[in-house]
């Protein structure tokens, strides 16, 4: 059954500058001598995009694409509203492309795997894309505040969140570590997990809030990637796969 997927953009200009801060160190970005071409699909409030449009070292030349307007700050960048997966552009437009918490809220697997194929036509050869998404066994589900949401089969999601009040349907697709690489495979990309590096980079930039952020800074590197199937947000740097679409494996 078709039903209606909302936007669950975050809006807080603040954490969206945090967030562009630890993607770009993620990433590695650079100044280079011609401006980087960057994409962000699905910007939400328009932070993110206008980070990297307006940041005093790199430039960046910024496009932004979503579903819905809703953004709060709108200079600087080129913004496209699309009605899909599909993006208005050329092939190997772009030196960096973004995807942050995007592909949980496209559709299922095939609308997903539609997702990566797009992002992987757009990205230069030599590009470099940054994915997140939320990990299907994180402990609470992040849209809903709900424990073990995710958990469940998919006919007894939307039975729970009514039952908790919460909403009339659960309208993501958030994604285990298999799951993730196996798509990212049939796309012809390669992705290099880099979840703790990221949690390292949140630590240093926003500091270490509340007692699951004081326990991570706590643990070692080694126990933290032992319980990367369990981290909240599975988080991958991509390049394009040397194999074909459909084929190789999702390994960098």
């Amino acid at each position: 059954m078709n039903r209606s997927r909302q936007a669950h953009a975050v809006l807080d200009l603040a954490s969206r500058r945090h967030k562009g801060r630890k993607i770009e160190r993620l990433l590695g970005l650079q100044a280079a001598q011609e401006p980087l071409r960057l994409l962000e699909i699905g910007t939400g409030s328009g932070g993110i995009a206008h980070y990297f449009a307006t940041h005093p070292g790199l430039r960046c030349r910024v496009v932004a694409v979503d579903v819905a307007d809703l953004r709060t700050v709108r200079d600087s960048y080129e913004f496209h509203q699309v009605r899909d997966t599909a993006l208005p552009f050329a092939d190997a437009s772009f030196d960096v492309v973004l995807s942050n918490h995007v592909i949980e809220h496209v559709g299922e697997r095939r609308a997903q795997l539609a997702h990566l194929l797009e992002l992987r036509r757009v990205l230069a050869d030599d590009g470099v894309a940054y994915l997140a998404v939320p990990n299907r066994w994180m402990l609470v589900e992040p849209h809903y505040r709900l424990a073990f949401l995710s958990w469940l089969p998919r006919r007894l999601r939307s039975p729970y969140l009514r039952l908790a009040g919460r909403g009339s349907h659960y309208d993501c697709e958030p994604l285990s570590l298999r799951e993730l690489d196996a798509l990212l495979a049939q796309a012809g990309l390669a992705g290099r997990h880099v979840e703790v590096q990221a949690l390292r980079e949140t630590l240093s930039i926003e500091g270490a809030k509340g007692l699951q952020a004081r326990l991570a800074a706590w643990l070692p590197d080694a126990l933290l990637w032992r319980l990367q199937g369990l981290i909240p947000t599975l988080i991958c740097v991509i390049r394009k796969a040397p194999a074909a679409p459909g084929h190789g494996r999702s390994s960098w």
